[in-house]
């Protein structure tokens, strides 16, 4: 699910690394008293999920068919990547 423009912001990290998680998708995600969220480290991008990493793999794996992650665990045809 694609989401609009008006979802995009910004966060400030502190000297002590804390963000804060801005209040729209806090009440979305039922993290109004606080909970658990889980993260993957793209590279260049953050991911941030409700749940925290268990919904992450969960959520991550429910994105792939049977087809898709026998490619993945061929290493996309490359049997050096398969074999890492």
């Amino acid at each position: 699910m694609l989401v609009g423009m008006t979802n995009v912001g910004e966060l400030r990290v502190s000297s002590r690394g804390q963000m804060s998680l801005p209040a729209l998708p806090r009440h979305r995600w039922g993290l109004d008293t606080g909970g658990e969220v889980g993260f993957l480290d793209v590279g260049d991008a953050l991911v941030i999920v409700p749940g925290g990493v268990n919904a992450l793999r969960r959520s991550l794996l429910e994105q792939l068919d049977e087809t898709d992650w026998l490619t993945v665990r061929d290493g996309f045809g490359d049997s050096d990547l398969a074999s890492e």
